[in-house]
């Protein structure tokens, strides 16, 4: 749910990396992850962490520190499943592209080609103007439901129905201004990815989570990743978040018998899976070296609109977030928040190095009160891009 940039300058401060080569005996390697990301629980307080990392050699490595439950003392594992909110924007992201390789659909249509027979779809903000293009990179225009006032706890009690539909979170910005002209500007909107998951399902006639499994996660064996789409999933790590949150939920947002207490079909397409952080790096090194499908389609990826001219160099492409100009080169990737989780996931183009994260709190990131998702990726793409030159 949460927007990847919240705040530019911390963002490129993650970038000014040490130097890279190859090397690196990976048992040391993965003991010195592991030490690091202890360190960072200790001073940041979070009960639980995981952490992920694809080589250039084709391996991929991971770690898990704290706790997945810390009343029942449960420990966590690299196996430990945890939502991956945001992240689940590049599944998406790669859905659309794959349909239009295969001419289902096309970037430049309008939106309304696919949902204009919808009775309420006249009411969406800039219904008639905005393209298929312009939701995947959010300079549609329109407002992001999940931020408007009073709509986090109108979410929670719209799950709690027998069942969810896409359109009961889109109506939240029916009959609303829009925002500025499609294409004029950019302005990160969940609603436009729900609205892009109902486009996905109208030009393919099919499940998009079904699609998105058919696609990608049974050919990459992705097997920890899977809808969230119910309050019981599999293997989820207990989810801590603070006192007066907006979504009005307790700090433990998981009840005794392993459910969450709120239900996070809410967020479908906005998002939408569960994973794990080595499924989140074997993803992210796949789409972003150009094998998670056939043909060649990072052009269309990483086909961006800036963000804002306050921020040159930084991009939001196909459901990637694109930082082209750093010290290290080009970085792509996506970061993820919701009730109870962050998650990170960022390929350092240059190096051939892919780094995940998840952790089970979003204490000091819902309220932006600390730095750590910014510091724990600067830490960690540090340490392993040295590791490259030793």
């Amino acid at each position: 749910m949460r927007p990847f940039i919240q705040c530019v300058a911390l963002m490129l401060a993650v970038l000014g990396l040490a130097s890279s080569t190859s090397g690196a005996d990976q048992s040391n390697l993965r003991d010195e992850v592991r030490s690091l990301l202890e360190g960072y629980r200790k001073s940041y307080g979070f009960p639980g962490a995981t952490a992920a990392y694809a080589l250039p050699d084709g391996s991929v490595d991971a770690v898990a520190v704290g706790m997945a439950d810390v009343e029942a003392g449960i420990p966590m594992t690299p196996k430990s499943r945890m939502l991956a909110a945001s992240v689940g924007k590049t599944i998406w992201g790669a859905t659309v592209l794959s349909l239009e390789a295969e001419g289902a659909l096309r970037r430049s249509d309008l939106v309304s080609d696919y949902l204009g027979d919808l009775p309420w779809f006249v009411r969406v903000p800039n219904a008639d103007t905005m393209t298929v293009g312009q939701l995947l990179t959010h300079s549609s225009g329109l407002p992001d439901h999940v931020h408007m006032d009073g709509v986090a706890t109108a979410l929670i009690e719209l799950g709690k129905a027998e069942q969810f539909e896409p359109s009961d979170a889109i109506s939240f910005v029916l009959n609303a201004q829009p925002l500025f002209e499609p294409g004029l500007a950019w302005a990160y909107s969940d609603t436009g990815y729900l609205l892009l998951g109902l486009v996905v399902e109208a030009a393919s006639e099919q499940d998009v989570f079904d699609l998105a499994d058919e696609r990608f996660l049974v050919p990459l064996g992705l097997t920890a990743t899977g809808p969230s789409d119910a309050p019981g999933i599999k293997g989820l790590a207990v989810g801590y978040t603070v006192e007066g949150n907006p979504f009005g939920l307790a700090p433990r947002t998981m009840d005794e018998s392993g459910n969450l207490i709120w239900n996070p079909a809410i967020e479908w397409t906005g998002g939408g899976f569960a994973s794990t952080s080595t499924d989140l790096a074997t993803w992210g090194q796949a789409l972003f070296t150009g094998n998670a499908m056939d043909g060649e389609y990072l052009g269309g990826l990483l086909d961006g609109v800036s963000v804002h001219t306050d921020a040159p160099g930084i991009f939001y492409g196909g459901g990637v977030a694109i930082y082209q100009d750093t010290p290290r080169g080009p970085v792509y990737g996506h970061g993820g928040w919701i009730p109870g989780y962050v998650s990170s996931l960022r390929h350092y183009a240059d190096h051939g190095l892919t780094v995940a994260f998840q952790i089970n709190s979003d204490v000091g990131v819902v309220d932006d009160s600390t730095d750590l998702v910014p510091a724990l990726e600067a830490a960690l793409a540090e340490r392993l891009i040295e590791a490259e030159s030793e």
